[in-house]
């Protein structure tokens, strides 16, 4: 049930108590920083950590072009285990910047796979080594290529196959993972179940929100972005003319320059809205969700969380430490929210069976 126009102020808090748990998610007291945890999230050992679990655990991995609608191409990686039927199909989105390679991909495709899904893992555009593929630049509004991408990938490998598609997310990638599961129904997607990890609520909060905290947040994305954008013009030398001067911006103003010449938007308050899923913008969901995040995230505050109005088949898990996509557990960096999402989207297995 979603809320209504009828239900109390009283209706509503009790409804946001059943829905937040806290998690048993308890790391060493060396790990206990919300900047360790979410450095070494995106560290290069973590991510050697990843390749090293996706090649031993012995998965078949093929990579894909899928059809965004309007002749856009996305870029994929196909994984299932050899001579096994899987059980489930579960689509894989990163976060901003990241790619298909990313440590927390790999490292989830594994115990995916371990749980009897195939797993199909999505590059964005312009993410990963795909700026080419597309003229147009990516931005956070582009739901539709994605959504449509997905319907691709459950024609492709479902194929009428009495198994439940799933989706999770990481950051933006949550954020991402959240609108496909609004849009499921009217898409005609079979999405049975969605999680999300530390996902991007608020956008216009979450850009203050780096802009006044510890500067190794933004300088990260903004260093992350402009080698992203110079690889966009490298790949098309005719259609982006911009200079090194627009590369210096900082991150709002880069944004908005971005906003003002390459998307619909007037504003950017309009495009940050556009992509918001904060407040009651998650209460139409027909898709039961698990939202997983941190009280000490460095980039999306906790109380956004608390005042999301879910329905009944929606859930948030809230641990005291994890930083942002963080929640390692050990000097191996193995992380609680890769067996978080398989937990959480293996019951669309039990559901299904």
């Amino acid at each position: 049930m979603c809320p209504s126009a009828l239900d109390s102020d009283e209706d509503i808090r009790n409804r946001q108590q059943m829905t937040i748990s806290a998690s048993p998610y308890q790391p060493p007291f060396w790990l206990r920083s919300p900047h360790i945890q979410s450095l070494l999230a995106t560290s290069p050992l973590r991510r050697a950590r990843g390749a090293l679990l996706l090649r031993r655990c012995g998965a078949v991995s093929k990579p894909y072009i899928v059809d965004g609608g309007e002749g856009v191409r996305l870029e994929g990686v196909h994984s299932r285990m050899p001579g096994i039927e899987p059980r489930g199909l579960a689509l894989l989105l990163h976060g901003w910047e990241g790619s298909v390679e990313s440590s927390y991909m790999r490292m989830t495709a594994v115990h995916l796979l371990g749980a009897g899904f195939e797993v199909f893992r999505l590059n964005f555009r312009d993410h990963g080594d795909t700026h080419h593929l597309n003229p147009a630049l990516f931005h956070s509004n582009r739901i539709d290529e994605v959504v449509h991408a997905a319907q691709d990938v459950a024609n492709r490998f479902l194929s009428g196959a009495a198994r439940p598609m799933v989706v999770a997310g990481y950051s933006l990638g949550g954020n991402f993972a959240l609108r496909v599961a609004l849009r499921a129904r009217k898409a005609g997607l079979p999405l049975a179940r969605a999680a999300a990890i530390c996902p991007l609520l608020d956008p216009a909060e979450t850009m203050t929100r780096m802009e006044q905290g510890l500067p190794f947040y933004i300088r990260y994305f903004e260093r992350k972005w402009r080698e992203s954008l110079r690889r966009k013009r490298d790949s098309f030398p005719d259609y982006y003319d911009f200079d090194d001067r627009v590369l210096r911006l900082r991150m709002r103003e880069l944004t908005r320059w971005m906003v003002e010449r390459h998307t619909d938007f007037d504003t950017l308050d309009d495009y940050f809205n556009g992509y918001s899923v904060a407040g009651d913008r998650l209460a139409g969901l027909e898709v039961p969700v698990d939202l997983l995040t941190s009280e000490d995230d460095p980039v999306i505050p906790v109380a956004e969380f608390h005042a999301l109005r879910l329905p009944e088949n929606g859930r948030i898990e809230i641990a005291g430490w994890g930083g942002h996509c963080g929640f390692l557990e050990s000097a191996l960096l193995d992380g609680y929210a890769e067996r978080w999402v398989t937990e959480r989207l293996s019951a669309a297995l039990e559901s299904h069976a």
